[in-house]
């Protein structure tokens, strides 16, 4: 089956498997797993931090970040359309009692930073308190831009806000900017960087920032029951993802960007018009072809996602030239058949 629903469906690599069965473990809890400490260490470092912390997914990693910037009552500054907010089931205001505020989203994947930090509350006992800025990168396969990151932050630190990077796909964007991953994260307080998408281990996400902010996102991750025993053998796929995942995530920028040329050659698939910018191919068809056209792609072996009326095409590690192939003239078939 070629599955283009997300890039977190993929395998571990036979490298993960065997980091796995030899990694070395011990009570995380008591942070006694060295190779749990590896991979904070590792991810810091990369991303320009004092250290990090391992948790279970990406939600978790940015709820933690948000309930440790924040308290009840509290708000924040987030794009309407990004993860924390939309996918995330609202758990900060859920069951933080921490307060979106939201901006539209552009149609870069940015946040106007004027509108933002026009969000910002004044010091008054009758309103809540603005505490943290919330961006994403990459957006829907929409690599933001280090100046970008730059300028949002030094306005968060203007306002005295702190500052949060959803950067579940952060390598994705580093590769499309051609920069390093510092050079997109290092002006945030904080970065969560998820490690079971397109890096392509099964499981896991990491916070990086300060270490006494890490020590008290410890603390929070236990209270959200994310304390983990001796899952090194989990960190270790993480620890192989960054160390020799990263530079192959050109491959699926490159992939994706051929299969959104081809299938703009179709008539009756429209393609966002930039393309693909990374991992990601958005395709729009006539509402009386989308049920069709997923069950068909389906019967051929192949799966596509997405929220209507758009289809979302990702490519990952599992995904070589011949599934694109079978993609594109499957989806051609399909047009030729029913039109």
């Amino acid at each position: 089956m070629i599955d283009l629903r997300s890039d977190t469906v993929t395998k571990p690599s036979p490298e993960m498997y065997e980091a796995m069965a030899n990694a070395e473990v011990g009570d995380d809890v008591y942070g006694d797993d060295p190779t749990i400490n590896e991979l904070e260490e590792l991810v810091a470092g990369t991303l320009g931090f004092e250290a990090g912390l391992f948790v279970t997914s990406g939600t978790q990693s940015n709820f933690t970040s948000v309930l440790t910037h924040c308290g009840r009552g509290d708000e924040y500054i987030i794009g309407e359309s990004y993860h924390i907010y939309k996918s995330e089931a609202v758990g900060t205001a859920a069951l933080g009692g921490v307060i979106p505020q939201t901006v539209p989203v552009l149609e870069d994947g940015s946040i106007d930073i004027d509108a933002a930090m026009g969000k910002v509350k004044s010091d008054d006992m009758h309103f809540p308190r603005t505490k943290l800025l919330c961006l994403e990168n990459t957006y829907n396969g929409k690599p933001l831009s280090p100046d970008y990151m730059k300028r949002a932050t030094s306005a968060a630190k203007k306002h005295k806000l702190h500052s949060h990077l959803d950067g579940a796909r952060l390598m994705n964007a580093a590769i499309a900017n051609r920069c390093t991953p510092k050079e997109l994260a290092s002006s945030f307080d904080t970065v969560s960087l998820c490690l079971s998408k397109g890096l392509g281990a099964p499981v896991g996400s990491v916070l990086v920032g300060k270490k006494d902010f890490i020590n008290e996102a410890r603390r929070v991750r236990k209270m959200l029951g994310g304390g983990m025993r001796q899952a090194g053998i989990l960190a270790a796929c993480g620890v192989v993802a960054i160390k020799n995942q990263v530079d192959r995530l050109i491959q699926d920028h490159a992939l994706a960007a051929r299969l959104a040329s081809e299938l703009a050659q179709i008539p009756d698939v429209e393609t966002e018009p930039q393309g693909a910018n990374t991992n990601m191919v958005f395709i729009k068809v006539k509402q009386e072809y989308r049920a069709p056209l997923q069950n068909f792609l389906k019967q051929e072996g192949v799966l596509i996602g997405g929220r209507p009326p758009t289809f979302r095409l990702v490519l990952h590690r599992d995904i070589q030239e011949g599934d694109v192939n079978k993609t594109v003239a499957s989806i051609a078939k399909f047009f030729r058949e029913n039109t």
